[in-house]
Parts: structure tokens; C-alpha cells; sequence
């Protein structure tokens, strides 16, 4: 099974064209679905982080915000955060690859936000960064609930520059281009590793 990393900046359109993947039934995976659902009543995450972090835990689930409040300017407390919930992630990701693999797919694709901040790069066959250009990805950014220019400069602090990203890429798709235009790109993706050059 060929495995491919799917990245982006914040705004770049990653989820998105994770969900184009999933339409050309490329099983696909989503780190952040994953986070939540650890996140959510019931969820693996929730008792540890409640026992980390007092107060973070409402009604059974983990809120964010308040998690996301706690963590931001203290970079021990996001240490100790990501102590809990990247063990707890790296074991769902390897239950889906296991799930995959077993159902005979041919290719797969890992959704995963900080795929080159975090070593997952190197754990893939290849890399896809979705890119768009700057005035794109600031509109749909600030265009979020709750965001604010502040606050998508340090999110944007704590990953990897988008030029870096692509230079690091095997394939980059371009959402600035509208959906269509990243569906085409998706199937070309797809169709030079079925049969590569």
C-alpha cells in the first residue's frame, strides 16, 4: 500500500481536497477528526487532559477553547498536552492503516496538519502540501468564527513556512483555483502514482 501525507498551512484548503481523495474512494485519513473524536465524551483524551489541565473538561468533553486558551502562550503546558494526545493519535492512525491495508487499498491518504513539523514525512511514501496564494488563505482564515489576525499569526508561527512546505513536497495542489480545478489536480496526483513515469 502506498502511503501518502497530506498537508497544508492553516486556510490552504486541506481538508477540502482530503475529502477529493476520499471521493476517488482513496481511504482517507483525518488527524484532526481523530483529535476530536478523542476529545468528545467517551474519548480516550478526555480524563487525562481533565486530570492536566483543570477546567478545560465540560459536560464529558474536552472544550477547546479553553484547552486552545490554556496552551497557547506556554509552550510546557502544550508540551505536556501533546504528551497525552500523540500517543493516543499515532494509535488511531495505525488502527486505520491496519483497517486499510486489510481491506486491500491500494493507496492511502494521511490528513495530517503538522505532517513536517512533526517527523510524519518521514513515515509516508510521499508528500502532497495544498497550497493557495497568501490574499486566499488570509480571507478564508479570518473569514472563521472566533479568529482574529493575532491569533492566525501565531498559529501561522507554529508551522512551517508555506514556501518551505512546497519545496519539501513531492506534489502540490493549488486551491486557489476553485474546486474543480483541485479535483483535476487530485486525479492527476492519483494517476501518476499508478503509473509512474
Amino acid at each position: 500500500m502506498i502511503l501518502l501525507g497530506l498537508t497544508g498551512s492553516i486556510g490552504m484548503g486541506k481538508s477540502t481536497t482530503a475529502k477529493l481523495f476520499a471521493q476517488e474512494c482513496v481511504p482517507t485519513y483525518d488527524a484532526d477528526a481523530a483529535v476530536h473524536a478523542l476529545y468528545s465524551p467517551g474519548g480516550a483524551a478526555v480524563s487525562p487532559i481533565a486530570a492536566a489541565f483543570e477546567g478545560v473538561v465540560q459536560g464529558g468533553r474536552v472544550n477547546r477553547e479553553a484547552l486552545s486558551a490554556r496552551v497557547l502562550h506556554d509552550p510546557e503546558a502544550l508540551q505536556r498536552l501533546e504528551a497525552i494526545v500523540h500517543p493516543l493519535a499515532r494509535a488511531a492512525q495505525a488502527k486505520f492503516l491496519e483497517e486499510a491495508e486489510a481491506n486491500g487499498a491500494a493507496i492511502a491518504v494521511m490528513d495530517v496538519p503538522l505532517l513536517f513539523e512533526t517527523g510524519g514525512d518521514q513515515l509516508v511514501d510521499a508528500v502532497i502540501v495544498v497550497s493557495a496564494p497568501l490574499a486566499v488563505q488570509s480571507a478564508r482564515v479570518l473569514g472563521r468564527p472566533g479568529m482574529t489576525p493575532l491569533k492566525f499569526e501565531q498559529i501561522l508561527a507554529r508551522q512551517l513556512p508555506d514556501s518551505e512546505k512546497r519545496a519539501r513536497a513531492d506534489f502540490v495542489i493549488n486551491t486557489g483555483l476553485g474546486l474543480e480545478d483541485a479535483r483535476r489536480q487530485v486525479r492527476a496526483v492519483l494517476a501518476s502514482i499508478a503509473n509512474p513515469a
